[in-house]
């Protein structure tokens, strides 16, 4: 059986989702390619826009913001998909003979702009292998209403349903799964074993502090931030490949006399024990991270979202009573100050992140797409069988 796994390179959680779904198929005997379609494309077209998402939402974000709000709404009068159109139309015929060589027995797409070439390619008959999209936040982003030609798409959450229905997506189409994560933040580790694992001290509160991949966010101003609260907390920092946020943090520390312990990481491959070791996490909500977080039942206090999709994960995140969220009139340090003062809050979190998560997405998906082509195997062989009894019978 191959898969196709396609996405964009637009942050990083959609190829992280590609990956993790890309094990699970490995495991289960499935071969498997991720491709990132605009680099297979044109280098050009995947560079421009990977730089263009990063600088836009980073550097102008009212800006991007408005082109979010305007690109969402149902009744917009402009044709928001006209340049996409364009460059997918033009790109499919390059495309096409890459999955002609592939041959995939199904595709699944990471990214709303991979699904739209694959749905132009459907059309077009280019391709006819099942296809199934991927919504990597917690609400419907601009343009999946136009991808019309996909057999399925995952959202992360049913209540969603009720959105992307209003949008113009058949509800027969839609696959509450959740958002799928590396399977390995559906394996529970005690949260003293994690502590043990990672030298920790196994009665101190532990905060993990994550930053952006795409350098959103400050973490030394985080991190400070936590140790004005006066508490003992033992700071787990990640900063990815985010040079600049290790270097700021570095500087901080070289002055830091207080109470806190804090270490500082760059790109770690454990963020499973990490989480596993925590009381809480402090993060920029990007659709991959909560989800990680949602699967291993963890408190979330949310800061510095990207205008346009990750407020929509803040909006769905607190109106269902899974994190707060830190603002300029409500900082971290009184954030801290509720939830260590108020139990009650921190259960109802966890109760709820366990009543709404999906931590077993990955694996629901893998056999949902492995179970479509199976079908549609036995679909064909038993035609031919049909055809070819005809065929012997005159």
């Amino acid at each position: 059986m191959k898969i196709l796994l396609l996405s964009v390179t637009a942050g990083y959680g959609h190829y992280a989702t590609a990956k993790a779904l890309a094990d699970l198929f490995e495991q289960k005997g499935a071969e498997v390619e991720i491709v990132d379609v605009y680099e297979y494309i044109s280098k050009m077209i995947q560079q421009a826009l990977a730089k263009g998402y990063l600088l836009s939402s980073k550097y102008t974000p009212e800006l991007y913001r408005l082109f979010y709000d305007k690109t969402s709404q149902t009744k917009e009068k402009l044709n928001k998909m006209n340049i996409v159109k364009l460059v997918n139309t033009l790109g499919a015929f390059r495309f096409e003979s890459f999955v002609e060589n592939f041959e995939p027995d199904a595709i699944v797409c990471t990214h709303v702009l991979a699904a739209h070439l694959v749905s132009q390619m459907k059309q077009r008959g280019m391709v006819t292998a099942p296809s199934i999209g991927i919504a990597t936040d917690y609400c419907i982003h601009p343009y999946w209403e136009d991808v019309l030609y996909m057999d399925g798409l995952v959202i992360a959450s049913e209540l969603i349903t009720q959105s992307a229905v209003k949008r113009g997506i058949p509800e027969q189409r839609l696959l509450p799964f959740g958002i799928p994560v590396h399977p390995k933040f559906n394996q529970h580790i005690q949260k003293t074993e994690a502590r043990r694992q990672l030298g920790l001290d196994a009665e101190r509160p532990v905060l993990l502090v994550m930053s952006g991949s795409m350098g959103y966010g400050d973490c030394a101003e985080t991190v400070q931030h936590i140790t004005n609260a006066g508490v003992d907390f033992q700071i787990l920092a990640v900063c990815g490949n985010n040079k600049k946020a290790y270097q700021h943090l570095q500087n901080f520390l070289d002055d830091y006399t207080g109470v806190c312990s804090i270490r500082v990481m760059g790109f770690v491959d454990n963020v499973d024990v990490l989480m596993s070791a925590a009381d809480c996490i402090i993060t920029k909500p990007g659709g991959l991270t909560v989800t990680e977080a949602i699967a291993k039942g963890l408190p979330m206090i949310l800061a510095n979202p990207i205008p346009g999709q990750e407020e929509r994960n803040v909006e769905f995140l607190l109106n269902n009573g899974m994190a707060m969220l830190v603002t300029k009139t409500f900082p971290l340090d009184e954030v801290l100050y509720y939830l260590l003062n108020n139990p009650v809050r921190v259960q109802t979190m966890q109760d709820t992140i366990r009543a709404l998560g999906h931590p077993d997405a990955s694996e629901r998906l893998v056999e949902y797409v492995m179970d479509l082509v199976r079908k549609r195997q036995r679909a064909v062989f038993s035609l031919s069988r049909v055809k070819n009894g005809t065929i012997d019978e005159t």
